[in-house]
């Protein structure tokens, strides 16, 4: 299992010989406390029946093995040995330590990896250029990448499946913890902080947005029923707990708004406060979502519970 040693030039020392096969060291390992050096491959074959040292018989198990000394490793590095591809004309004589990327693009290795010149591009092992048939391996790749396009698309169902099935539970969950609320005044108070945090983890995802033109705000979005359907969808594919879509929806139309913002007159008399609210980025739309768990630091005829929708013509970045 070690590398023969007529391969190499001149004579080699003794002690890079493994003691198990008599071959110069191959990935060498050596024992805990004698420190003989075998082969990898030769002492694990052989503490797979007995677990001692070849040499003196001392105890040694598998994980006891450690890498041998870089003296070692240099004096095995200087060594210099004809090609693995001899046989097949190549004539070079190089250093142990050069010899694994020299066989790997070795122009004599049988099994260099070359492109097929007949016109399908793949690349295969020189020997088997000539035994090569390009339809029956183009077939080959493509029933190889349909069977991994069906397992990843069975992947993905069954991640449907459990999203659908987390789902289902969590709202099992929740229709638990709205009957108890309904059935116990301490279960209410519970809840109501359940649905709470759900609130705040949601809107945490969303990214902080900032409005250039408060302007271009569109007060009244009713006149704009399709726009408004986008963002209650896009609401619903963010994550919003679907407890509070129709309430920031309705608090999207200026009849629901706050006193401090409850008509055009009053918005421009308190303009300037716009620039304190913590505004999040509706998904892909010009409209942005001022939560109350993110606004406490609002007066409160500035901000509504759970929060409101502001729909914008432009300038939401």
């Amino acid at each position: 299992m070690g590398i023969e040693i007529n391969r190499f030039q001149g004579e080699v020392d003794e002690e890079l010989l493994c003691p198990i096969c008599g071959s110069v060291l191959e990935n060498p390992l050596q024992a805990p406390n004698c420190e003989h050096a075998f082969c990898s491959a030769c002492i694990h074959e052989w503490l797979s029946r007995q677990p001692t040292c070849p040499v003196d018989r001392q105890n040694i198990t598998p994980p006891q093995l450690k890498p041998v000394p870089r003296i070692l490793r240099n004096l095995l590095y200087r060594l210099q040995l004809t090609c693995d591809n001899a046989v097949y004309g190549c004539t070079a004589v190089l250093k142990l330590d050069v010899l694994q990327n020299h066989v790997s693009e070795c122009e004599f290795n049988p099994k260099r990896p070359v492109p097929c010149e007949l016109g399908c591009g793949l690349v295969v092992p020189k020997d088997e250029l000539k035994e090569h048939n390009c339809v029956r391996e183009l077939r080959s790749v493509m029933q190889a990448q349909q069977s991994k396009l069906v397992e990843v698309q069975a992947e993905v169902a069954e991640g449907k499946f459990q999203l659908q099935e987390q789902k289902r539970e969590l709202q099992l969950l929740k229709d638990f913890m709205r009957a108890m609320r309904n059935a116990n005044p301490s279960m209410r108070v519970l809840a109501d902080q359940m649905e709470a945090d759900e609130v705040r983890r949601w809107a945490e995802t969303l990214p902080k947005a900032r409005v250039l033109r408060w302007g271009g705000m569109i007060s009244t979005p009713d006149t704009v029923l399709q726009l408004q359907a986008m963002i209650k969808r896009a609401l619903s594919e963010s994550g919003c707990p679907p407890h509070i879509i129709q309430d920031l929806m309705e608090n999207a139309h200026e009849r629901r708004w706050p006193t401090g913002l409850s008509s055009l007159e009053i918005r421009q008399l308190n303009r300037r406060q716009y620039e304190n609210y913590i505004c999040r980025r509706i998904p892909g739309k010009q409209a942005v979502a001022v939560m109350a768990c993110d606004n406490g630091h609002m007066n409160p005829d500035m901000i509504l519970e759970p929060g409101l929708i502001m729909i914008f013509a432009h300038g939401v970045e």
